[in-house]
């Protein structure tokens, strides 16, 4: 059985009020070409592992084998400056990892991470904290990504104090242009976190996160715990910054509806191992991988009248620690078939449309 393309979907997805509120949020994406813009963030092959530990493993370790859970097992991508990538995938399918070996917050087992053509994972002491000043993240969580004990405008000063030599005017400066960007108002400044919303928090983290001047912003879920009207705001927010500032997004999220409106590409994640990468306008008319297409089945459609085919997934997820040898969707797709045991090849379905699939 081979897999047809599928019609244009009709996608209406939970950021559609941020579509209304701006008239012109999709008008600005541009095309981006692998063989013609120089990446600023190139990986390959990255893999991180977690050793297992406890009674259970005793009984391997006496057969010398190491059980581990790979929780990033293989991942290749890379994002031009300016441009959003997004990274998508079920819970647990290593999304973050990936974020935080790209930082270096946890070091990965193995791969290379170019940032501006210098391989950092390499990289130490000073020489790694001025990397990171180029490379920022915004937690999923806002509550929990600030200090109880500082106040909004001392979040928000710590970059500028951790990496900048300063004097206290131009710190001053500085601060009051960020906080203008992000749209706080000088009285919420001097509030403590438990004072503040959760969107005024997580205004406060993407303050303290683009104060540095960074080149590179990791977004961990930043919108997964707010509601809808606030991930709105947000993703505006966000598409601001990036036109004004020219920064370079890896949106990470379960989300792919929320995706959509700010990634000019997508990956798609699971298992450890990105499945398909494509444009976004391309992914969301003909996605190629079964992983895809039953992810955005299951996107709720606002419309009584809108009909189309869903594409379940039974069964259990594999566990990640165990080595995969054939596509390790297999055990839950419906349209699986023999080959489907063997190594599977990363394919160019089109220009710039790879998929990992036998039968895409």
């Amino acid at each position: 059985m081979r897999i047809a393309a599928p019609t244009p979907w009709r996608f209406a997805g939970a950021t559609s009020r941020a579509r209304r509120l701006s008239g012109k949020i999709t008008t600005w994406r541009v095309s981006y070409s692998e063989s013609t813009v120089t990446p600023l963030l190139e990986v390959e092959g990255l893999r991180k592992s977690f050793a297992l530990t406890g009674p259970r493993t005793w009984a391997a370790r006496l057969r010398g084998e190491q059980p581990a859970v790979r929780a990033v097992d293989g991942v290749s991508l890379a994002i031009a400056k300016g441009e959003t990538l997004g990274l998508v995938g079920e819970s647990g399918c290593g999304k973050s990892t990936v974020a935080r070996c790209l930082l270096r917050v946890i070091e990965p087992t193995a791969g290379s991470i170019r940032f501006a053509g210098e391989e950092i994972t390499a990289l130490d002491g000073r020489q790694l904290r001025n990397t990171r000043r180029a490379m920022q993240m915004v937690y999923q969580d806002p509550a929990a990504a600030l200090n109880p004990r500082f106040s909004a405008r001392r979040t928000i000063e710590e970059p500028l104090r951790l990496h900048f030599k300063m004097t206290a005017a131009e710190r001053r400066e500085r601060l009051d242009a960020v906080i203008a960007d992000v749209g706080l108002g000088t009285d919420l400044v001097e509030r403590y976190p438990h004072e503040l919303s959760n969107g005024q928090r997580q205004r406060v983290n993407i303050a303290r996160a683009v104060a540095a001047h960074p080149s590179l912003v990791v977004l961990d879920e930043p919108t997964s715990a707010l509601d809808v009207s606030l991930r709105s705001r947000i993703i505006l927010l966000l598409e601001a910054l990036q036109k004004r500032l020219g920064l370079s997004f890896l949106f990470i999220s379960h989300d792919i509806a929320t995706v959509k409106y700010l990634a000019h590409r997508i990956a798609v994640m699971y298992l450890g191992v990105i499945v398909e990468e494509a444009d976004s306008a391309s992914l969301f008319a003909a996605p190629r991988h079964p992983y895809t297409r039953a992810l955005l089945s299951s996107v709720p459609v606002p419309d009584p009248d809108f009909r189309h085919e869903r594409l379940v997934l039974n069964g259990e997820i594999p566990s990640p620690t165990k080595a995969f040898v054939g596509c390790r969707l297999r055990s839950r797709c419906p349209l699986a078939e023999a080959v489907c045991a063997e190594p599977v090849p990363r394919r160019e379905v089109a220009p710039g449309h790879y998929v990992l699939c036998h039968l895409a």
